[in-house]
């Protein structure tokens, strides 16, 4: 591994076991590896003698890998610190990002990504060093899990959120129609330091075109048939907070004049008034349009778009993430499941192949209407395939996972090398039953087939998989549906 002379890195973990393969992972000439099973050893340490990597578990026993990374950029700002975890949920991620952790990583894909990541990382800082780069810290802020996801897709965007969130720029988000757009643009808000401010949300194709101008900016008394009143507009509403703009694609030319001006000098005035007001926005922008076509055809001012695209963070269509359906489609079952103040409800793992092998054309929030309206004709707390009313019921019983199964491929292939041309580094249960996962994945989950390829018995694939407890939840859930029909 390629690093700069006496590079030294800390790895910080309560598993023993972990801690050692990782060390033997990373050693190389000029590398000194140091490991730590508790996050105030690892302070101690690296007060001693202080790191170039920080490599350290979210969720440690005491002092979390969060709360570490803190206190390792309080007092150096320009400390390089990855965190990993097995489970990191949104926020842990966001929050990670925003006090500058180099990345975050899930701990099943350390054994193909861990040393890439910390190569980057060396030449990061070797850079940082020379330029001598600073590095503020901004406050550690909590947000309820509204985005979810574990693809690297959603990944990216949750690092963004956390980076973009320190500023005041301009973002526009994109995404076809229920990504979750205005999920985001609320997540960069709430980790802000506008958070106590409001943050105001408009759809502008939920508002006619003759009553815009009123809604953005306000209008004084008498300025138009109708108007017996002074309004506040959106501006004034959310000053010192953010307002977002969804759909902006189909605001009104006349508007995105004066929507310019306040981006350019903070000001604007009301409709029918003289008096010109200043405010102080972050402005947010959402759009499931090309908005350099539709300024190319003239329906969108290009200095408006320049001055909105300062920032763009795009959400990839559900079809494109498919490993977050399983996580959504439970979350989704698990908040139907409160709200009916009913039994615990779950899928069956045909019912999550189903949802996984749909294209979800209405993306995140189909899925979500999907769930709600299988748990409101559901006569069971099993959900079967039957059970979900998608769509385009025939087109997705018999879609085709292979695009699932080929995006896998490739990261089975690098297990497997590491496995077999690493024989001084023992992976650990949680790497092998990763492998078997991936494996059981390409072979179209013909346990057989994946045992064969593995060079294992059936039973031991079955044991990881935990195929016994699978098959019984499954029989049990046809059991129910069987008697329900009786």
């Amino acid at each position: 591994m390629p690093a700069a002379p006496d590079s030294r890195i800390l790895i910080v973990d309560a598993d023993p076991d972990f801690l050692g393969w990782a060390a033997a992972h990373l050693k190389a000439p000029g590398v000194t590896v140091a490991t730590a099973e508790k996050a105030d050893e690892a302070l101690s340490s690296y007060q001693k003698n202080r790191a170039d990597i920080v490599l350290a578990e979210v969720r440690l026993p005491g002092i979390s890998g969060i709360e570490l990374l803190k206190r390792i950029r309080m007092n150096d700002p320009n400390a390089m610190v990855i965190l990993f975890s097995g489970v990191a949920s949104t926020s842990n991620v966001i929050e990670a990002m925003r006090l500058g952790a180099y990345d975050v990583l899930g701990k099943e894909k350390l054994p193909y990504e861990l040393r890439t990541i910390v190569e980057s990382a060396l030449r990061s800082n070797e850079s940082r060093r020379l330029t001598r780069a600073q590095v503020s810290e901004v406050p550690t802020e909590t947000i309820q899990e509204t985005i979810i996801g574990r693809s690297s897709a959603m990944q990216d965007v949750f690092k963004m959120i956390g980076r973009v969130s320190r500023s005041d720029a301009p973002v526009m988000v994109t995404g076809e129609s229920g990504c979750g757009k205005e999920l985001v643009a609320g997540a960069i808000h709430k980790f802000s330091p506008r958070t106590l401010k409001e943050f105001v949300a408009i759809n502008i194709t939920s508002i006619p075109d003759n009553l815009m101008e009123s809604e953005i900016f306000g209008h004084e008394k008498g300025s138009f048939t109708g108007a017996v009143t002074q309004r506040i507009g959106r501006f004034e509403q959310c000053d010192g907070g953010t307002l977002f703009l969804d759909e902006i694609g189909d605001m009104p030319l006349a508007v995105q004049s004066k929507l310019l001006r306040v981006l350019q000098e903070g000001e604007f005035s009301r409709v029918g008034g003289n008096q010109t007001l200043k405010c102080d926005v972050r402005v947010l922008a959402a759009t499931n349009k090309d908005l350099e076509a539709e300024v190319a055809k003239g329906t969108f001012r290009e200095d408006l778009f320049y001055r909105l695209n300062v920032v763009r963070i795009h959400i990839p269509p559900l079809r494109e993430r498919r490993e977050d359906v399983r996580l959504l489609a439970e979350f989704f079952l698990h908040r139907q499941s409160t709200r009916r103040r009913g039994p615990s409800m779950r899928f069956t793992d045909d019912a999550l192949a189903l949802l996984e092998a749909y294209d979800w054309p209405g993306n995140v929030r189909e899925l979500e209407n999907t769930i709600q309206r299988a748990c409101a004709l559901s006569n069971s707390d099993v959900l079967l395939p039957s059970d979900i009313p998608l769509g385009s019921v025939g087109a997705s019983r018999h879609a085709n996972p292979a695009t699932t199964v080929t995006r896998m491929r490739d990261a089975l292939t690098t297990l497997i090398h590491v496995a077999q041309t690493s024989p001084d580094i023992e992976l650990m249960p949680w790497m092998e039953k990763e492998i078997v996962r991936l494996a059981y994945r390409h072979f179209e989950e013909n346990a057989p087939k994946t045992a064969k390829f593995l060079g294992l018995a059936v039973t031991d694939v079955q044991a990881r998989l935990d195929l016994g407890g699978v098959k019984k939840a499954t029989k049990k859930a046809v059991a129910v549906e069987k008697s329900a029909k009786e």
